[in-house]
């Protein structure tokens, strides 16, 4: 009976034993998986990249140049009358010595034909013709027939077609990027491009703006009317065979005081590279330091609030 009771307790202690060993075993397990559970997992943020390219930048400006006829002839009464007759009319274009008007004196006017009828040989008309004193539009028309005219009184505005030119506003600080005889690139509001050349400087600035007029001479067979505002581009400074990225690529503090990219060190990993840009043209920026090789990848597009080494996954 007193081993029957022994084996009975032997057997209760291994039980128990075991029981408490699979529960800590048990326990270890769930810890384990909620340790594993709570583990930080490291975010990949999908990037495009891209790597330098070396080309040749041109920066450009463009200002506003206004279409203009620098010398106009006026058109003026050689007489005191009526005027009988005008052949002038507004935006025509007349040649030197073409006939505009006629004028009959006040006095013959006044006599008709009666001086004709007395003398048959005193061939009297008192018509005065008024001709063009050179090629042009006409651009201002005062008078009709019939209306009356003091001598040296203003009939007609003629616009010399040699003289038409652009008058760009040049603000005199960038006076240095400009030369005389120098090309300049016009567009025009409805899409046309025109070449133009840098023919003077005015002897003047505007007090306000502090611009001076530059003119522009253009050669052009299309018809183009006055006071037509263009976009004049002047290039500002050029390099060739330099470094540059696209602007996406680059980021800046919210002063842009300082710039920066974020370069692949690994295929997963990019760091923040702080930049000196050059010349900017288009989409492209001058990247001055530090030299970038062929190899090195650029982040492009999911750059934007990246830290200074983040985890990203290359996109397509």
């Amino acid at each position: 009976m007193k081993n029957l009771y022994n084996r009975y307790s032997f057997f209760k202690t291994i039980l128990f034993t075991t029981a408490i060993a699979i529960f800590f075993v048990s326990c270890k397990g769930n810890t384990d998986a909620a340790a594993a559970a709570d583990a930080p997992v490291a975010v990949q943020t999908p990037v495009k990249v891209t790597t330098i390219d070396e080309s040749s930048l041109v920066n450009y400006t463009e200002l506003n140049a206004t279409s203009s006829f620098m010398q106009k002839n006026y058109v003026k009464a050689n007489a005191i009358g009526y005027l009988q007759q005008v052949y002038a009319k507004i935006g025509h274009y007349v040649n030197k010595g073409e006939l505009l008007f006629t004028i009959k004196t006040k006095e013959a006017q006044s006599i008709g034909n009666s001086i004709n009828v007395l003398d048959t040989t005193f061939k009297f008309s008192g018509v005065n013709k008024i001709k063009a004193s050179d090629h042009g539009y006409i651009t201002q028309l005062s008078h009709q027939v019939g209306d009356y005219v003091q001598d040296g009184e203003q009939l007609a505005i003629i616009s010399d077609r040699s003289s038409f030119a652009f008058i760009m506003q040049l603000p005199y600080e960038m006076r240095g990027v400009l030369k005389g005889n120098e090309n300049v690139q016009l567009s025009l509001p409805d899409g046309t491009k025109l070449t133009g050349k840098v023919a003077s400087f005015m002897p003047a600035v505007d007090t306000l703006s502090q611009t001076q007029g530059v003119v522009i001479k253009v050669n052009s067979n299309i018809s183009i009317p006055e006071n037509l505002v263009a976009r004049a581009r002047i290039v500002k400074s050029a390099k060739s065979n330099t470094i540059s990225l696209p602007k996406s690529a680059i980021l800046s503090n919210e002063t842009q005081t300082e710039f920066w990219v974020m370069k692949l060190i690994n295929p997963t990993t990019a760091v923040k590279t702080p930049v000196t840009k050059g010349i900017e043209s288009g989409d492209r920026v001058e990247i001055l330091t530090p030299k970038f090789s062929n190899q090195d990848k650029i982040v492009v597009t999911g750059n934007y609030g990246l830290p200074d080494t983040a985890k990203v996954k290359i996109v397509q």
